[in-house]
């Protein structure tokens, strides 16, 4: 059959007609050919955080942007996913900001491109507000992470207690992925504190006669005494006068962690049966008691020469730091006085602050 002479049309608009089509066939293929490379195909005017707990289909990744109110070409996008051969996206965090082409936005995920998370590891903290904090950024519980800090397999392959190990976490800023497992977030710390512990620091301890442990525990003792940073070196001094003298160490913060928790500490709390208590036990305690800085390290490490053995709590957050037992009694007295000031105050305030309030009903 003939088609020119079914539907009576010239040679040249039979030719023409044909041209049109494919004209018209290619401007479309052309168009969306463009769209999977176009720098415009998908606009995040905020910064978008994608999480992605498991490996996911392309179906789940629209659920997902549809949850957020992020604008897109359903139909367009498949397209796209099916042309490029993206469609299996891999589990982690995506962060997206700008526009973006269908390429640049599927392959990232398809590829498993992550944006590391920042955790951020405060000095001085317990265990369990490490863990919690910890847990929040990354994809793993607490429970999960605390469980390995106290594995007896994973402790005896560090060679080290799980104070030993807690005091290892060396405050700092990390970026880690996601995904990571509490096993490969541990080890990545642990590998910053061996960086950070340098050669020179090693040699100093040596020449101490201490170990890494010893150090990070005392380091831990100054961590939680020190209120300021210029009072580091200085108590770190204090306490190694007492060990080199023989006496115990007699420091409040042992009491705390024996105790499980920071308080003011009454007559009764010195009293307590515990390895940790150096008031009744002489020596380092078995380790650390907290995870100390890096400048706290360095102060135990670096002590300032003096030969105060006793300090005392003063009102401006410090300490006075005194030579003999009676200078320190009478350094004492004077916190103690200022102390019941304090509470004279409050009670009068809340006496006030009552009496007001009867007035008012």
């Amino acid at each position: 059959m003939n088609i020119q002479r079914q539907f009576a049309v010239t040679k040249p608009e039979f030719i023409t007609t044909i041209l049109l089509f494919v004209l018209i066939a290619v401007m479309v293929l052309s168009s969306r050919l463009i769209r999977l490379t176009s720098g415009s195909s998908l606009v995040f005017e905020d910064q978008t955080e994608i999480l992605l707990p498991e490996n996911s289909g392309l179906s789940d990744l629209q659920q997902y942007l549809e949850s957020e109110d992020i604008r897109f070409d359903k139909t367009e996008m498949e397209w796209a996913a099916r042309i490029l051969g993206w469609r299996k996206m891999q589990r982690g965090r995506y962060v997206f900001e700008g526009e973006y082409s269908y390429n640049g936005f599927l392959s990232k995920m398809a590829r498993g491109i992550q944006d590391p998370v920042s955790v951020v590891i405060l000095p001085g903290i317990t265990t369990d507000r490490f863990t919690q904090t910890t847990a929040e950024n990354l994809h793993f519980d607490s429970d999960s992470l605390l469980a390995l800090m106290n594995d007896s397999t994973f402790l005896a392959e560090k060679d080290l207690s799980k104070e030993e190990l807690f005091g290892r976490m060396l405050p700092e800023t990390y970026l880690i992925y996601w995904t990571s497992s509490p096993k490969e977030f541990l080890n990545k710390v642990l590998r910053e504190f061996d960086n950070a512990f340098t050669q020179e620091y090693r040699e100093q301890a040596e020449e101490m006669d201490m170990t890494i442990n010893e150090v990070v525990t005392l380091a831990s003792i100054v961590e939680w005494e020190a209120k300021n940073q210029d009072e580091k070196p200085i108590i770190s001094g204090l306490y190694w006068n007492r060990l080199n003298r023989g006496m115990r160490l007699q420091a409040d913060p042992t009491v705390n962690f024996a105790l499980g928790e920071r308080r003011r500490l009454l007559f009764e709390d010195y009293q307590i049966d515990h390895p940790y208590n150096t008031y009744m036990n002489r020596g380092l305690p078995p380790g650390p008691i907290t995870n100390p800085s890096l400048s706290t390290i360095e102060a135990t490490l670096y002590p300032e020469d003096h030969d105060y053995l006793y300090m005392v709590a003063n009102p401006e957050g410090g300490h006075v730091f005194t030579r003999t037992f009676s200078e320190h009694q009478a350094e004492s007295e004077k916190w103690r006085r200022w102390l019941r000031e304090q509470y004279r105050i409050k009670r009068q305030r809340e006496a006030e602050q009552q009496a007001n309030e009867q007035e008012t009903r």
